[in-house]
């Protein structure tokens, strides 16, 4: 091979590139596309971000679906003045990544099925993550059920918007 860059290299490279983008596109989506809602349990939000994370574990994997998470839905919270809320979206928002991208990458079937059945299995850790979360940070084990609809709502949308999507996506990457 005659070229400049070892095929390490120019994978590692092409790794870090994607991560980055889909860390920026969940920060985006999250930040800017999004309703607040002041009914709902803590005041509550439902936004895009699920859109491009979700994109990126089937697309990419669960690695990649990982890192968008929890680096972009984290960085929102930090940069939105939600940064109480920062480690454990870390962690719930990394998990739904990873599952989401291992559920996609592992199991067998029709794939329409199979990333439905993962972002359902996505939609139970944000809900019971974050019903946890609100119990944890506001000692109250009622309240946090008000934000469960709008935590419904919002990978509900994303998956309305990302299961007929990604099998035409994962042919071009």
């Amino acid at each position: 091979m005659n070229s400049l860059f070892a095929p390490t290299e120019s994978t590692k490279t092409k790794t870090i590139v994607i991560n980055s983008l889909f860390i920026a596109l969940t920060l985006v989506a999250t930040m800017f596309i999004n309703i607040k809602l002041p009914i709902m349990g803590n005041g509550g939000l439902i936004h895009l971000g699920n859109v491009p994370l979700f994109i990126a574990a089937i697309v990419y994997g669960k690695k990649t679906g990982a890192v968008a998470g929890a680096f972009g839905m984290g960085l929102f919270d930090l940069l939105s003045g939600w940064a109480l809320w920062a480690p454990f979206t870390f962690i719930i928002v990394g998990a739904m990544g990873f599952v989401v991208g291992l559920i996609s990458e592992k199991v067998p079937g029709k794939r329409m099925f199979v990333n439905t059945l993962a972002v359902a299995t996505a939609l139970i850790i944000k809900v019971v993550g974050y019903y946890f979360t609100e119990v944890l940070l506001y000692g109250n084990w009622i309240q946090p059920f008000g934000s469960i609809p709008g935590n419904i709502m919002q990978v509900a949308i994303a998956g309305i918007i990302v299961i007929p999507l990604v099998g035409r996506l994962k042919k071009r990457a």
